[in-house]
């Protein structure tokens, strides 16, 4: 079994493709493409933190419509496009490899009580200098699809990128 972490997938979302400079054709493409990434790394027992914003737009599915072609166990934080099914958070606090994490969809609602790390999304890419996969001096991932090659990140590999900084 093991632990995963993304954010943004925006199915359905046609103007994400524009907006983000995603590399998709069309929506279908991009369905697609974010659908088989997730299902080729996420086994059905794996635990998945899905950080936000899964659906969007009128004529989307909705969030249970995808949920349920998505493997794994997924504990959803509620990002600022998703309606609440009654199953997610606003965030979660979590610990793994003995580290500290708060999940939240939007970094710029942390405390500055906050001295864990964060993996959030919400920014995209946008601002990347603020904004990057991680900002070791404000101790936030951006783990938005964008950044992470549209494919979910292991915890493992946040925990790798800490020992990383931490040399």
């Amino acid at each position: 079994m093991k632990t995963w972490v993304i954010s943004d997938m925006h199915f359905d979302h046609t103007n994400i493709i524009k907006y983000c400079n995603r590399p998709f054709k069309n929506t279908e493409e991009m369905n697609n493409t974010l659908l088989n990434n997730w299902n080729d790394n996420i086994a059905k027992e794996d635990t998945v933190y899905f950080l936000g914003d899964l659906v969007f737009g009128k004529d989307s599915h909705n969030i249970e419509y995808w949920l349920s072609k998505l493997n794994g166990k997924i504990i959803f934080i509620q990002g600022s496009h998703d309606k609440d099914n009654g199953k997610m958070y606003n965030s979660k606090i979590i610990e793994y490899d003995g580290v500290k994490f708060l999940l939240i969809h939007n970094p710029d609602s942390v405390t500055s009580k906050w001295k864990g790390f964060v993996l959030s999304g919400h920014h995209h890419n946008h601002d990347l200098v603020k904004y990057p996969l991680f900002n070791k001096h404000t101790r936030k991932f951006n783990l938005s699809v964008e950044l992470t090659n549209y494919k979910p990140v292991r915890m493992d590999e946040i925990i790798d990128i800490l020992k990383e900084k931490k040399e």
